[in-house]
């Protein structure tokens, strides 16, 4: 019984974990990397055709982003997830691979221009359809066979609709031994979901720790934060440009918004239009209006049973076109703006900063976790300036981050949902955080709970069975560059060209002599116009 660390290891998104049990192979997430490598990955140990399983715990593209690619590879076998998230991977997934494709069509471009070889995506649209055939919904707490030896249940993990904590019974060489995967646990009372579910029983823990070194404190007022921050930019002239993740938080604040208009909490802006810029979040957002009746937390659904829409409200617009995320900056009336994505490292949103991160009367509200290295952290670290589409961008706007409403748990909540097991188990693994914060945390957790704890690398496997480490994995961070200079990019540039130039010398050997002659000319006459 063997487990291997494969991303997310002392690194904040890109979660994937293999189990080697029961003679099967079984993968919990395959995600994909978003913001600054910190540590060198390894590849997949192994041809994905002998993977005999998947588990999802949410549909995030840091937990789902690569499940695409495994289908590419040969895999065929279901993907387990919840109800809810299988209906959100229809939209990410296939926005995922949408963004393949279209990043493939501009390498390609250049590359053809360059010679260089052709860039193949990592998978395409067609590619997820046929990923997400392969989706077995289940609903929580329902117990399923995955193959002799291993029996599943979802938990409710509460940081995104559907999202999941996966338990494993295994039992192989007459051993039995659960284990248990907390995927990104969740804020306790937020709007729509539920608190994070506590388990009972685990024998091996893998527990992130996205903010395992620090604490949110006593619950925030959500609305009269908001509601702050919406009146001052308003009374300011301004738009409050808010960056969201399209699935999850973009619905938790049109809430939000449905309150601050419903009670008349902003004052002499009656009527303030509201826009969401995102085709996914308003796809997500039909999913939100949807059926999902079994997610939903309790005044969530007092409210439905009343007949009132959550998620709707007047002055609510719906950008799904180009055009209509063009014209929201072409009307100057004062505005909220929720556009992805959440960490602005690309989407509509930073069309939108381009527009507002100059103008001292607006307000760029971030309202989730930035990761290191995204342009959300170097914002909401003081960045003076920034960089969108190559143009430098003066930072004027009031730059707000609002508490507390973070879609993960704090170091006390997941301390209280791991405290809450009724044993103590023979290892607790944390993984899903920054490097150091990683470490950190496993030393909190054995010192506040007396539970033995450490922080595996990526590509570090353990025997369950003796908790051996068998590989330690890779502890090397990656050495970044200095960026070159103006002058030195150009010099490359120009011995690049001076290559071409040889190759092309090279390439008219034995021409005519009177072809040649003029060449040489040519080339003299360039070599004294710059030899000066």
């Amino acid at each position: 019984m063997k487990l291997s660390f494969l991303g997310a290891a002392h690194e904040v998104t890109g979660s994937c974990t293999l189990l080697e049990a029961c003679g099967k192979r079984i993968l919990i997430d395959c995600g994909m990397e978003q913001g600054a490598d910190i540590y060198e990955n390894c590849e997949l140990p192994l041809d994905p055709s002998i993977i005999d399983a998947v588990f999802l715990t949410h549909a995030h593209i840091d937990h789902s982003g690569r499940i695409p690619m495994l289908t590419v590879r040969g895999y065929t076998g279901p993907v387990y997830a919840t109800r809810a998230s299988t209906e959100l991977c229809t939209i990410m997934l296939l926005d995922s691979a949408h963004i393949q494709e279209s990043e493939a069509e501009w390498r390609n471009r250049k590359n053809k221009r360059s010679g260089a070889e052709p860039y193949v995506p990592l998978y395409t649209v067609k590619d997820a359809r046929k990923c997400l055939e392969q989706f077995e919904p289940h609903t929580y707490l329902e117990s399923f066979p995955v193959c002799d030896g291993i029996t599943a249940r979802f938990r409710d993990a509460g940081h995104l609709i559907g999202s999941a904590s996966i338990e494993l019974t295994v039992t192989e060489n007459g051993e039995t031994k659960v284990l248990l995967f907390s995927g990104d646990l969740g804020n306790v009372e937020r709007p729509l979901i539920r608190d994070p579910q506590k388990p009972e029983k685990a024998d091996i823990v893998v527990i992130e720790s996205t903010y395992g070194d620090r604490l949110h404190g006593p619950r925030k007022d959500y609305l009269g934060q908001l509601t702050r921050v919406v009146q001052d930019t308003l009374d300011r002239g301004g738009n409050v440009v808010i960056p969201c993740f399209a699935v999850g938080r973009t619905q938790e604040f049109l809430y939000l918004l449905r309150e601050i208009k419903r009670l008349g909490l902003v004052k002499g802006h009656d009527g303030f239009p509201v826009y969401v810029d995102s085709p996914m979040a308003v796809e997500a957002t039909k999913i939100y209006d949807g059926d999902l009746m079994d997610f939903y937390d309790d005044q969530t659904l007092e409210l439905l049973r009343q007949g009132v829409d959550v998620l709707h409200f007047p002055d609510l617009h719906m950008s799904i076109t180009a055009n209509d995320s063009k014209a929201i900056n072409e009307d100057k009336t004062p505005k909220v703006i929720l556009s992805a994505s959440g960490m602005c490292e690309a989407g509509r949103i930073r069309h939108h900063l381009k527009h507002n991160l100059w103008r001292a009367d607006s307000s760029v509200l971030f309202v989730g976790y930035q990761s290191e290295g995204t342009m959300g952290r170097l914002l909401q670290d003081g960045a003076k300036t920034c960089k969108i589409f190559g143009e430098s961008i003066k930072v004027a706007a009031k730059i707000e981050s609002m508490d507390g409403i973070s879609g993960h748990a704090d170091q006390k909540i997941m301390l209280d949902w791991l405290g809450g097991l009724q044993n103590k188990p023979s290892q607790v693994f944390v993984n899903h955080g920054e490097d150091e914060v990683c470490d950190t945390f496993a030393k909190t957790i054995t010192d506040t709970l007396g539970f033995p704890a450490l922080a595996p690398y990526n590509g570090a496997v353990y025997d369950l069975t003796t908790l051996a480490c068998l590989e330690e994995g890779n502890r090397t961070k990656i050495v970044k560059k200095p960026r070159k200079s103006a002058s030195e990019q150009a010099y490359d540039r120009l011995l690049e060209a001076g290559k071409r130039l040889m190759a092309l010398i090279e390439a008219y050997r034995g021409r005519d002599a009177k072809v040649l002659t003029s060449f040489r000319d040519q080339i003299n006459n360039l070599c004294n116009k710059f030899d000066k």
